[in-house]
């Protein structure tokens, strides 16, 4: 794929349209995918940090999958919580898709999301082989 040609994946993200951002966007080899909310498709949001971590990380290799590539190929992550106990419950999530991968990774503390039923949000970059 041409560096200059973009492949855009969707996720239905109702913010998609409204913002105008894709949920990965792939440019020759390389994937970001966007901050992922931890929605489910009915509106849901579990109030568990580690559940929601898991269903963060759930979209973020589906749409890795739209874009060619899977969890082996992610190089980067950045977690944002809105408070530091969840860093334990979102640490034990992140390891177990990618404990054997070990990307890059940040996680910050951050005041707040667009939905305060939000306590993680995570995005991904991803290099293919």
């Amino acid at each position: 794929m041409p560096v200059t040609e973009r492949q855009r994946v969707a996720s239905g993200s109702p913010y998609e349209s409204t913002i105008g951002f894709s949920r990965a966007l792939r440019v020759g080899p390389n994937i970001y995918v966007s901050g992922t909310a931890p929605i489910w498709p009915d509106g849901s949001c579990d109030p568990d940090p580690e559940i929601q971590a898991r269903r963060c990380l759930e979209i973020i290799l589906d749409a890795l999958a739209k874009a060619g590539a899977a969890a082996r190929h992610v190089v980067r992550t950045r977690m944002f919580l809105t408070d530091p106990s969840y860093a334990d419950a979102v640490s034990r999530a992140h390891g177990a898709v990618f404990g054997e991968i070990r990307p890059a990774a940040t996680m910050v503390v951050i005041r707040g999301m667009l939905d305060p039923r939000w306590k993680v949000e995570i995005e991904a970059d991803a290099v293919m082989d």
